[in-house]
């Protein structure tokens, strides 16, 4: 009989809900997978070790699958260090790995997070010490163990980290552009843009290929785990051959006999560095990539599909640090064009823009049918959509009284 674990799979703030799906689909593959609770930062799930493996490589969307170990509430760091004292680590690792220990919080009481770490980094190695008279080394940077704290006003959760490295880290990037887009996140906005494999995607300033590397991995069905390392590798029970049985039931779907996955981008260093991330994610499609400026794109099909890209530009060029005033007017000049190319191309398609810049509507003179909330980071963006349906959606300039001539593409 197999022993039921908790877990609780972080995300980015924003995608509780698409990862709570996600975890849905990959729950099918498992007999003893349940789904619980969304919070904010992430989903509650419980199952078997081997589910904890499942999860690893197959969420896209997930940061971290953490293994609850302890709960228990605490007044001072001293109840912190006694639950972490107490729990039997020996059974997850030997005194022989490297570990790190990661604490966040949340209205805690207590003054430093700093302080509360080296209080559990003692309670683990004390625990070693008094049991066996060896203790494990601490490695920050690649320790074999990572255990993870979580406080809120009153209580104090204890974790097995069984990701290891972050999971948006697939194990094939190796070039990547200014400011790139994490491939956990660029997943969870195909999700909520509705792509699937077999719809035609665009992606016209596509900088180092994350979203066409993402979506040519699930169009061709290889686990965005299938080609990285794990922590799970290091702990106790692991079993080599029930691992490499799980990647081997990963199946490949069938490949389209006509490209479905397009991109784009100003750049001819990005445009050759998305090649390399693509062809470095083992992907077997041709994955078509031009040279040009986003205002001056055609369609790559006469099939209407979606555009979703992440532009470098508003927000983005603060983060370079140029706000100056002709960085704004350049940004204005730029969504104003691409506004226009979008409404005189692109009529039937769905387009998605994702930017932290919240002026990105009005700049393109469209009206957005949608806009979702999300962070890349520390940053609040949106996931503007905009539904091109010939002179339905540009947005009336100020003073207007009557904008039909306008608005159904007249000159």
């Amino acid at each position: 009989m197999s022993v039921n674990y908790s877990y609780f799979c972080t995300c980015p703030r924003g995608l509780e809900a698409p990862l709570a799906e996600e975890l849905g689909e990959i729950a099918e593959k498992s007999t003893s997978l349940q789904i619980h609770a969304q919070v904010p930062g992430g989903v509650h799930c419980s199952g078997s070790m081997e589910d904890g493996w499942l999860i690893n490589l197959h969420a896209r969307i997930a940061s971290r699958v953490l293994l609850r170990i302890a709960q228990g509430s605490y007044r001072h760091e001293d109840d912190i260090y006694n639950l972490a004292l107490a729990q039997k680590w020996e059974n997850w690792f030997d005194v022989d790995c490297t570990i790190r220990i990661d604490v966040t919080a949340i209205k805690s009481p207590l003054k430093s997070i700093s302080f509360t770490t080296l209080k559990i980094k003692d309670a683990v190695v004390d625990h070693y010490r008094n049991r066996f008279g060896k203790r494990p080394s601490i490695d920050t940077k690649t320790p074999d163990v990572r255990i993870a704290a979580f406080l809120n006003a009153s209580h104090v959760t204890l974790y097995i980290d069984t990701s290891g490295e972050s999971l948006f880290k697939r194990g094939w990037r190796t070039r990547t552009g200014d400011a790139p887009l994490r491939e956990n996140l660029a997943a969870g906005l195909l999700r909520v843009a509705g792509w699937k494999p077999g719809m035609i995607l665009f992606d016209p300033m596509c900088g180092s290929g994350t979203i066409l590397a993402e979506a040519a991995q699930i169009l061709a069905g290889i686990p965005p785990g299938m080609n990285r390392h794990f922590a799970f590798e290091n702990l106790k029970g692991f079993a080599p051959e029930k691992w490499e049985a799980m990647k081997a039931a990963c199946k490949p779907r069938p490949l389209p006999a006509e490209p479905t996955l397009f991109g784009s981008d100003i750049s001819g260093d990005m445009i050759s560095m998305a090649r390399h991330n693509i062809a470095a994610a083992g992907i077997p499609i041709d994955v078509p990539l031009k040279q040009i400026e986003a205002q001056e794109v055609q369609p790559p099909t006469d099939i209407p599909g979606i555009i979703l890209t992440n532009p470098p530009y508003g927000e983005r060029i603060g983060v370079r640090g140029d706000r100056t005033q002709a960085a704004e007017e350049m940004a204005g000049l730029f969504y104003n064009a691409l506004g226009t190319t979008l409404k005189q191309r692109f009529a039937g398609w769905q387009v998605y823009l994702f930017t932290a810049d919240l002026d990105v509507p009005r700049m393109l003179r469209l009206k957005e049918s949608r806009k979702t909330p999300f962070y890349n980071g520390a940053i609040e963006c949106r996931l503007f959509r905009f539904d091109m349906i010939a002179g339905s959606n540009r947005r009336k300039p100020a003073g207007s009284i009557n904008t039909t001539e306008a608005d159904s593409g007249k000159k």
